[in-house]
């Protein structure tokens, strides 16, 4: 298995150099050179493993064994979930109305991005020990990914990260996750715009590639290729639960099919969907919004344009109008057209405004639906699924469950809806939709401990800042010294 990138400028790489890298070299994002395929055979053969050893399944289809030997996959997977509240990792949950949720959120931050991140934060250590090198990170956020990111490499003495999140745009929780996760190789920054404005100069910064090739620079946002893979057993997990598949059917015998919806921000998710369909797993996939509708639009006719502004919604985490996997989506479905995906993006980044042609569109909607929520829909849904069901999701979730409920499940068809963090990180949600919670022990001690961070002025040149942060943590860490402390800093 080598890696390439949508823009057509990088082949031939290989697992380990796409997973110390942000964005390819020539700005397009790493995939797979081929896409491999699962036999029904081989998905009726699989229909009673574990999650767990679902992820060491599809991990080993992508990792090729010289890489990380099976074994040692299983092993580093292992270590990753161990600290998960729940045994099983993840569970579905079947509620009223053919309504099936699958919960990614029992991980230490209470949400689905636990799952890849872990894993990844595994897959570094393993590389960075056996080569004996350093990484610096560089995550930008819109809520739930910085602090899953601080977790998968905290205390990690050969990583440094950085995270930069929207001040204000995101819940007390959300960034309490962030600031009070003080060690001396976490950097936080809150930055005065909205995630999208974040992305600008996060791309500056790893389009330079004398300073990324110095400092080891990587991202953890789903950018990286792993989080991608490893968000790629959500669905084979709720495929397998959810379609009944009889262990001696005949060959010709057809599949069942199962719809599922994602909430979507940056589109990740709903990419990792996209890969497991054209494994041959027969998925009917709705990309779920709130307001900031841009994905919606791309679909429903194939208008890729940013609205004026990000709106600030109750489900923080899809206040995004630059849903950068998208470009990973259109390379896939238009069969690895490099040329046209370079033309479109560039375009896309320069203008803000994009058709898609009329065959790509075409391709897009075959393969996804969609729909939008507003907020009040949001709040209809949460409300109503407790009612009937003493059940609390969280906003994103409910951007899911929404349309679960617009649309009734027709005869015959299996649902499910991704549940993408836990209620208690969304308070002010919960009541405003009139509904109670009672939070986790570890939630309450946040408002307890110390915080630290720094703040990106609007008036600042951000991408500078952030240059220097991390030449100084590089310059820190040759002296052999810890960065938070007034010598290293002189």
């Amino acid at each position: 298995m080598r890696y390439c990138s949508t823009r057509g400028g990088a082949h031939g790489r290989a697992f380990r150099d796409v997973l110390f890298s942000g964005y390819a070299p020539d700005g397009g994002m790493f995939m797979p050179e081929t896409i491999p395929t699962l036999s029904p055979d081989t998905l009726r053969s699989w229909r009673h493993l574990s999650y767990q050893q679902l992820m060491c399944e599809i991990c080993s289809l992508f990792i090729p064994e010289h890489e990380i030997p099976k074994q040692h996959l299983q092993e580093l997977i292992s270590e990753a979930l161990s600290k998960f509240s729940i045994p099983e990792t993840v569970r579905i949950v079947s509620l009223r109305d053919s309504l099936s949720i699958l919960e990614l959120f029992h991980g230490e931050t209470l949400s689905f991005k636990d799952l890849a991140m872990s894993c990844t934060g595994q897959f570094l250590k393993y590389f960075l020990h056996k080569e004996k090198k350093r990484a610096t990170i560089l995550v930008g956020t819109s809520g739930d990914t910085g602090s899953s990111a601080i977790r998968s490499v905290f205390g990690v003495s050969d990583v440094d990260i950085v995270v930069v999140f929207p001040r204000g745009r995101i819940t007390a929780v959300q960034e309490r996750q962030m600031t009070a996760s003080i060690a001396d190789n976490v950097h936080v920054f809150a930055a005065d715009g909205t995630s999208d404005d974040i992305d600008v100069p996060l791309r500056k910064v790893f389009a330079d590639s004398d300073l990324v090739k110095r400092h080891g620079l990587m991202s953890l946002n789903s950018v990286n290729w792993s989080r991608i893979l490893l968000q790629l057993p959500h669905f084979l997990f709720a495929y397998l639960q959810l379609s009944a598949l009889q262990p001696n059917a005949d060959a010709d015998d057809t599949l069942p099919v199962l719809e599922v919806l994602v909430p979507t921000g940056g589109a990740g998710n709903i990419t990792a969907g996209c890969i497991m369909k054209m494994m041959g797993v027969p998925l009917r996939l709705v990309a779920m919004v709130n307001t900031n509708d841009i994905v919606h639009r791309t679909v429903q006719s194939g208008d890729f344009s940013m609205a004026s502004d990000v709106v600030q919604t109750l489900a923080p985490a899809i206040d995004i109008q630059d849903p950068y996997n998208l470009e990973r989506i259109f390379w896939l479905l238009s069969a690895g057209d490099a040329p046209m995906v370079q033309s479109l993006m560039e375009e896309f980044q320069k203008t803000h405004r994009l058709s898609l042609p009329v065959t790509l569109h075409r391709q897009v909607s075959e393969v996804l639906s969609s729909g939008s929520v507003t907020d009040e829909g949001i709040l209809h849904t949460m409300t109503r699924c407790f009612q009937e069901n003493d059940y609390l999701i969280c906003p994103h979730t409910a951007v899911a469950v929404c349309h679960h409920y617009d649309c009734p499940v027709t005869a015959g068809l299996n649902r499910c809806c991704i549940a993408t963090a836990s209620p208690a990180k969304f308070q002010e949600a919960v009541h405003r939709a009139g509904l109670t919670l009672n939070l986790p022990e570890a939630l309450l001690a946040l408002e307890t401990l110390e915080t630290r961070y720094e703040v990106l002025e609007k008036s600042e040149d951000w991408e500078s800042k952030l240059r220097r942060h991390i030449e100084l943590i590089a310059s820190v860490r040759q002296r052999g010294q810890m960065f938070y402390t007034s010598e290293a800093k002189e």
